[in-house]
């Protein structure tokens, strides 16, 4: 297979919201190409990217997946990606590649909610955007609407290249505005005649063309002068405009097609070879150190790895972007993070599940290779001399977490195992044992995401599971003083046990004044692992507890504090004085001390006003205005308080702090108040006092629990 270098590379991401019909595109743009003999559809479950079996069971993309297409001695790099944003990490993850961002608009709706997030990310990365308006052959296409929507969603650097001529179930014409010509399409698709434009279009066309010669020409001042000169530009100054402001974000280009009936992909295509930067003019990667590396083919060779695939069958499938240099089937690379050297016995280029194998890679290229030992997504190999990291990819937190039973008594090893690999699969994923909680735990983005890694526990790996609603990290402090005292007395033949301890319990909070009731000997400050201090202050005076005890007196207060009185949470934010005490000259030893401080805190916690905290999360809901309504009335039974109301573009913003115990399936419940149409973000704000009637119920109900 032919190797390009950075300048004939052209690396795009296909992104959009569910049903935009991003996979009908990359079936059209492999077929335009040659690449593929026939096109695929969803129905069929025959697409090259949509090829996983999940996939074709759901029908819908669950995996970005890598093709490629050789169009005009360019070789274009295609990256399809899911639309549910349960599915982000893929989308994050190949927009960071990817140098430009082809995103889908659906012509019926236009700008989306899922387009907004999207964008987020395409912002983050500063990368240059074209979009497609797809499905204008639709009933209920309204491309005028389609095209406004963009314009107020993204301002004014939205560029028109094209229009239709006949928008809705007659579609099969296209104005294109830069070689103005129309393209006429048979019924059936496929590769139009280039026809004048009719007379009918001849004023609306022409001026179209001059709003885009003056938007070319105002991205550079020499094309500025040219336009002022002439009056106008010719073709190929309008590119190096377009491309210019592409690369600035300061042209965004609109094309125009029907993916479904193939009429409009190629001219995109052709666009993207002649004008959509290459990886040499696309921005440098950065370093952790603050670096930028240019995609420069005559440096030592180093690439990113972007995306990891297991397969029980396969092994380890590692997806990657060459930054700098050359990389041959035979290169021996080091892992930046770990100092692992990795072996390359094979490199493709990938088609969905087909592998091109090929001998080298060269900067700005994509391509994957097979079973690399000790790398995974979001490490970067390098050449041995030749010391750089790539800066990671940060993904966005969990929206929904679940707690995972094994059905078969004996697999929760292997399902941690398991569960761990998924993780390194996709990132977004979160994984662990919570000891706290005393349950497994995986977090993920939605009720899709959670469904499919069971899916694949099931039938990839053949480990049934169940989920059920996960426990919720309370935390336990007091709200007034309190004294108590605890003596500790075992005596069964020969030495015993003695102990007798007096401490004070309060509140803690930051800034607060030294005791003063109590002389101080000894003060110790301890950083929870969980979050909020314990103060401890050895007050003892006259020896009678002896200084070696004092540390025993501290560990038995810990571990109570690991299992509060109210519900058996972690307790926070308390200082302890321990300011009086007795020991006996043969049996008192660390054990009595420690069992008698453990007694002791107890007793005093619960009378001092002991209360439960519960956790708090901002979350942002970006919602269409006409379900606005339906989405603030499901907040107000969650207990939520709404921070404020904002509007962006076509969208209400919501932005509200609710208690995680009232957020559980809530992704589940917010699409369907809205279609689908809504998203939501979250992330930890606080522990705050959980209202005297839930504290209530929590306390009995773990009082019924250890009763049981």
């Amino acid at each position: 297979m032919k190797v390009y270098d950075e300048k004939h590379l052209k690396n795009v991401v296909l992104l959009g919201a569910p049903k935009s019909g991003k996979t009908l595109l990359a079936e059209d743009m492999l077929f335009e190409a040659g690449i593929t003999h026939r096109r695929g559809n969803i129905e069929a479950k025959n697409t090259v990217s949509d090829f996983h079996e999940i996939e074709q069971e759901r029908g819908n993309s669950i995996f970005a997946t890598v093709l490629h297409t050789e169009w005009h001695d360019y070789k274009i790099n295609i990256i399809d990606t899911p639309g549910f944003d349960d599915f982000i990490g893929e989308m994050v993850s190949s927009i960071r590649v990817a140098d430009t961002c082809v995103l889908v608009i659906n012509a019926q709706h236009g700008a989306e909610v899922g387009t907004e997030l999207i964008w987020e990310y395409v912002e983050k990365f500063r990368k240059p955007v074209l979009f497609a308006i797809n499905q204008v052959d639709h009933p209920k296409a309204d491309f005028e609407q389609s095209m406004e929507s963009l314009k107020k969603t993204f301002g004014s650097a939205v560029t028109q290249m094209q229009y239709p001529v006949n928008s809705g179930e007659g579609f099969n014409a296209i104005i294109d505005l830069l070689k103005m010509v129309m393209y006429k399409f048979p019924a059936d698709g496929g590769k139009p005649e280039k026809l004048p434009i009719p007379e009918t279009e001849k004023e609306k066309a022409n001026q179209l063309h001059n709003q885009l010669v003056e938007k070319a020409a105002e991205n550079d001042e020499k094309l500025m002068e040219k336009y002022f000169e002439k009056g106008t530009l010719d073709e190929d100054e309008m590119r190096e405009g377009l491309k210019l402001g592409m690369i600035h974000h300061d042209v965004f280009p609109v094309f125009v097609m029907s993916a479904r009936k193939n009429m409009g992909s190629g001219r995109m295509m052709g666009f993207i070879d002649n004008v959509a930067p290459s990886p040499l003019e696309a921005q440098p990667e950065r370093t952790t150190e603050g670096q930028e590396l240019s995609f420069d083919q005559s440096k030592p060779a180093s690439l990113f790895v972007f995306k990891t695939h297991l397969e029980p069958n396969l092994g380890k499938l590692s997806f990657f972007k060459v930054i700098t240099g050359e990389v041959n089937s035979n290169a021996e690379l080091i892992n930046s993070q770990t100092g692992a050297t990795e072996k390359f016995h094979q490199l493709f280029i990938m088609d969905g599940k087909t592998r091109n194998p090929v001998d080298k890679l060269v900067a700005g290229d994509i391509g994957a290779t097979l079973k690399l030992k000790d790398t995974y997504t979001n490490q970067t190999l390098h050449a041995k001399g030749f010391d750089v990291t790539i800066n990671p990819i940060e993904y966005p937190e969990p929206r929904i977490r679940t707690a995972v039973v094994a059905q078969t008594k004996g697999d929760d090893e292997k399902i941690g195992e398991v569960l761990a690999k998924i993780h390194q699969e996709d990132p977004t994923l979160e994984v662990g044992y919570s000891r706290e909680l005393k349950q497994l735990i995986i977090a993920g983005q939605g009720e899709m995401h959670l469904a499919v890694c069971k899916w694949f526990l099931e039938n990839m790996y053949k480990l049934h599971v169940n989920f059920e609603t996960p426990r919720i990290s309370y935390r336990e402090t007091i709200r007034k003083p309190a004294s108590a005292m605890y003596r500790h007395k075992k005596q069964s033949g020969g030495a015993g046990q003695f102990g007798e301890v007096h401490l004070k319990v309060e509140p803690y909070y930051e800034g607060m004044p030294e005791p003063t009731e109590f002389p101080i000997r000894g003060k110790e400050v301890v950083d929870l692992e969980w979050g909020g201090k314990l103060v401890f202050y050895n007050c003892i005076v006259g020896g009678v507890i002896d200084s070696r005890f004092i540390p025993s007196i501290q560990k038995g207060i810990m571990e109570k504090m690991e299992e509060g009185p109210i519900t058996g949470s972690y307790v926070r934010d308390v200082r302890v004085m321990v300011y009086d005490g007795k020991m006996h000259a043969v049996d008192s030893n660390d054990i009595s001390f420690k069992i008698a401080g453990m007694m002791a805190f107890k007793e005093a916690f619960l009378h001092a006003d002991p209360t439960l905290l519960e956790p708090l999360y901002d979350i942002e809901i970006m919602v269409p205005e006409e379900v606005m309504g339906e989405v603030m009335g499901d907040l107000q039974t969650r207990r939520a308080l709404i921070m404020g109301i904002d509007t962006k573009h076509n969208f209400q913003v919501i932005n509200a702090r609710v208690p995680l115990a009232e957020l559980d399936r809530y992704s589940t419940t917010l699409r369907s108040l809205s279609q689908g149409r809504a998203r939501f973000t979250q992330k930890f704000a606080e522990f705050a006092q959980v209202p005297g009637d839930i504290q209530y119920k929590l306390a009995k109900k773990t009082q019924e629990l250890e009763l049981a």
